[in-house]
């Protein structure tokens, strides 16, 4: 699909129109604390809608989308859980952060546990936002690819480029502002998109609807007890847990935290945010579903489709036959995340094409943006002026806070260049996020709640948690492993058990302790 000038000119237009309007912040952004506060000014609506745009990146648009249609809905389930997290982060976490004014969420470890436990928290936080930064440019590149026909690895390159630019400006203001724009234009997009199936879907939505039942899309998984298995109950746990972790200690929300009026502006941040993502979480997932309807009425789009994944696959195309032969060996959850650009560069109509790549950029730019703002502000208050032995001025301030947004850019953008090829990006996604979120949870509970822990029960604590991911992850991998050595659970499960064992392994070594020092 190449677009026309009709769709070009609207999406260059957004594109334009949001950089120039996030550089626009760059004349209030002049100050350290008004790159990484806006000056503790801004509305709580305006903060809760950017706190819903993060989580409504390109990863939903096209992973969210593509495991609808792959499998079902047992990854919604995650959804469920945010409300709770939300209401806790409301009742605790807010006053907490906004009582001690200390913009970096890895500051309290410290003063809990010692230097090391924030160094290992903001070395983790690190290379979450990397990994982060990289999946959801290379998702939104991939849709874009589908639907421009453009070379991939120069939509990676150049959508690194426009929004790591603003955010360098800009600040967390611009963030923030850009983020309720972005945040409206992909949820009409999303709408616009999920009319047209239907509306061209044969024999109505009833019929769409039918079809995806008798496939088990709409399931939730199952309710069963199992550990194996990515059921109901494993991924509520998930979704809790990981949801916890962002609203307790993930630096792109407590920096918004600050950025609210008031304590009662931030609470309400996130009970916008977390009320807004489960109806909209709920509609990509329903696209997904009527998705796969519409392919199992068009076999001969489910075989182009398919032919087209496989042909992406192969770094230097072979002859037809073979990737004939690939693409017939191709399951429906392997070609789930080429599913919606795929429709997209189909059956988008002239002038609307610009506008849904614009969505698209959206909800990539709406999560980069607060990564690249959040890593700026870590490393400067966690690392630079931590470790630099001489004074530092404002101006050394902003002037690193800028340097930083471009070295997190640059080095986001050529790790999605190095992703090229991987078949599933929600998958790669909750599997990095697990494996290092585990350590920087059970440290954060630990420190939020067990009083009584020390530094030494701690990093205790911390080595016997990693210990846990690391069997965890990957003597499942392992061949030659006798069975009874591997682990049994699901890949879920790694944040869950890990962080439960490291609090309790630091409640037990606190109390043994104690004891010996009552004796």
């Amino acid at each position: 699909m190449k677009l026309g000038y009709i769709d070009l000119i609207v999406f260059v237009t957004y594109i334009v129109v949001v950089v120039l309007f996030g550089s626009w912040f760059a004349r209030k952004s002049k100050t350290s604390d008004a790159f990484m506060k806006a000056g503790g000014a801004l509305p709580g609506w305006a903060v809760g809608v950017s706190l819903l745009g993060s989580y409504l990146s390109s990863n939903t648009f096209v992973g969210v989308v593509g495991k609808a249609f792959g499998s079902d809905w047992n990854f919604f389930v995650f959804s469920l859980a945010l409300p709770i997290a939300g209401w806790i982060g409301m009742k605790y976490f807010v006053p907490f952060y906004r009582k001690s004014g200390e913009i970096s969420a890895y500051h309290h470890m410290e003063e809990r546990f010692g230097k090391w436990a924030r160094t290992y928290s903001v070395f983790c936080y690190l290379l979450i936002q990397l990994a982060r930064i990289a999946t959801i440019t290379f998702g939104v590149s991939l849709a874009l690819e589908a639907l421009t026909g453009w070379d991939i690895s120069l939509i990676i390159i150049a959508s690194g480029t426009l929004i790591t630019f603003y955010t360098l400006l800009g600040g967390i203001e611009a963030v923030i502002w850009t983020d309720v724009v972005q945040s409206v234009v992909l949820l009409v997009g999303a709408l616009f998109i999920l009319w047209l199936i239907i509306l061209d879907m044969p024999g109505g939505l009833s019929n769409a609807i039918s079809i995806a039942q008798n496939h088990e899309k709409f399931s939730l998984g199952s309710f069963g007890l199992s550990i194996h298995e990515s059921t109901f109950w494993v991924v509520i746990l998930y979704g809790l847990f990981m949801n916890l972790k962002a609203f307790g200690f993930d630096q792109s929300n407590v920096q918004r935290y600050h950025t609210a009026k008031s304590d009662k502006e931030a609470k309400r941040a996130i009970l916008l945010g977390s009320s807004l993502y489960l109806p909209i979480s709920l509609i990509f997932f329903f696209i997904g579903s009527m998705l796969f309807s519409y392919y199992q009425l068009h076999p001969e789009l489910l075989e182009a489709l398919k032919y087209k994944v496989a042909s992406n696959s192969f770094l230097v195309l072979p002859e037809t036959s073979v990737i004939e032969a690939k693409a017939q060996s191709l399951s429906i959850a392997q070609i789930g995340d080429q599913a919606m650009p795929h429709y997209m560069s189909l059956h988008l109509p002239i002038g609307v094409a610009g506008l849904i790549i614009a969505a698209i950029s959206a909800a990539a730019m709406s999560s980069i943006d607060t990564s690249l703002n959040s890593c700026a502000t870590i490393l400067l208050v966690d690392v630079f002026k931590r470790y630099r032995a001489k004074p530092i001025t404002e101006k050394m301030s902003i002037n690193f806070l800028r340097g930083a947004t471009l070295f997190m850019g640059v080095l986001g953008t050529g790790t999605a260049l190095a992703m090229i090829g991987v078949e599933s990006i929600l998958a790669v996604w909750w599997k990095l996020t697990g494996i290092l979120t585990g350590g920087m949870l059970g440290l954060f509970i630990l420190g939020f709640v067990a009083k009584k822990v020390q530094r030494a029960e701690a990093l205790v604590a911390l080595i016997f948690g990693i210990l846990i991911i690391i069997w965890m992850t990957f003597s499942p991998m392992i061949n030659n492993l006798p069975e009874w050595l591997k682990s049994p659970f699901h890949t879920n499960m790694i944040v869950i058990i890990s962080t439960l064992g490291m609090f309790l392994m630091g409640v037990l070594l606190a109390r043994i302790k104690n004891t010996r020092i009552k004796d």
